[in-house]
């Protein structure tokens, strides 16, 4: 499972560059903009530049509208300023269809650039709240227009986590559809220790963060802490340890 972190900043991103040993890929957003909001170009190019070049970038481009040319050119520029993973938050489509035709475009426009690139369809946990597409359709989404991996996060940032808006099972699902379509999954959503448990069992890919690894546990108020990264790694390499036990003894 490898760890994202999310700096808010150049600031943040100096940090986790000195917990670079911990994390895997740092993500570069604007948590003002939104929950997948994006940043300016500029930022994420200074970031590239502070952070280990044995390191990827990934970049939101924002909580997006129903807008696939608008979307599309988002996301080129989002690769052009350095960022590996292209992440697009689908909150404006309210029909697969519309979700697979504002992916199709991103993924043009980003491959077309750096075919190395990794496409990510995002959705939310909590759809419902905002009336965005099923959760559990994300994957068929993200296979059907070509993208590299699908996420889940959680839309409304007011405390409650992805385990509040769905069950361990249904998170389970999701993986499970994600990697029959050869995908990576992805999950965040306020993520806590108490979770890693549970989404290592059931084969997240990527896990992201931010909260967890702020003082105070507060994504907002609160700032990345080098320690707290690591220790949250420490965290995850501890279930993945007791995973690859069990499983071993299970054979």
């Amino acid at each position: 499972m490898l760890l994202l972190i999310s700096p808010d900043g150049v600031e943040e991103a100096r940090d986790c560059a000195k917990a670079a040993e911990h994390l895997d890929i740092v993500d570069v957003k604007k948590p003002d903009e939104g929950s997948l909001g994006a940043n300016f170009p500029w930022v994420i190019k200074e970031i590239r530049e502070t952070i280990p070049a044995n390191k990827p970038v990934s970049a939101t481009v924002g909580d997006v509208p129903y807008k696939p040319g608008t979307v599309a050119q988002a996301a080129l520029g989002a690769a052009v300023s350095g960022a590996t993973y292209i992440k697009v938050g689908l909150y404006g489509c309210t029909t697969p269809d519309q979700a697979v035709d504002v992916m199709r475009g991103v993924v043009r426009a980003v491959k077309d650039h750096r075919p190395d690139a990794l496409v990510v369809a995002s959705g939310y946990a909590d759809a419902h709240r905002i009336g965005c597409v099923n959760p559990l359709a994300l994957p068929d989404i993200a296979h059907r227009s070509g993208a590299d991996a699908a996420m889940l996060d959680t839309a409304v940032k007011d405390g409650t986590r992805l385990f509040d808006h769905l069950t361990q099972e249904v998170c389970a699902r999701f993986v499970r559809l994600a990697h029959e379509a050869d995908l990576l999954a992805a999950l965040a959503g306020s993520v806590r220790t108490a979770d890693l448990g549970a989404l290592t069992r059931i084969g997240t890919d990527i896990v992201g963060v931010r909260g967890a690894v702020c003082g105070g546990g507060d994504r907002n108020t609160g700032r990345i802490q080098p320690h707290l990264v690591a220790a949250f790694r420490a965290e995850m390499d501890r279930h993945a340890g007791d995973r690859t036990t069990t499983t071993a003894a299970a054979n």
